[in-house]
């Protein structure tokens, strides 16, 4: 059944993208920042910055070196994955 195998990997792909968002979420908190804080401060909209940590929205390599910048971790502790 390739329905079961297609709905697993997006299962498995969902789950990175909430452990990876979650790492920028707690980090952002961290330096106790709002998502518009940070949103301002890298030049995108809150939208755009909850989207990013909601796992909907992939950002461009430059916008995630601003974020990594700004919250002091580098791209394979905000981005990387386990």
């Amino acid at each position: 059944d390739l329905t079961g195998d297609w709905s697993s990997d997006v299962c498995s792909s969902d789950l990175e993208n909430m452990a990876r968002n979650l790492k920028m979420k707690v980090a952002r908190a961290t330096l106790d920042m709002t998502q518009k804080d940070l949103a301002e401060t890298v030049g995108v909209t809150r939208q755009t910055m909850n989207a990013i940590e909601q796992g909907e929205y992939n950002p461009t390599i430059k916008l995630c070196r601003k974020i990594c910048k700004i919250l002091a971790k580098s791209l394979d502790e905000l981005f990387g994955e386990d």
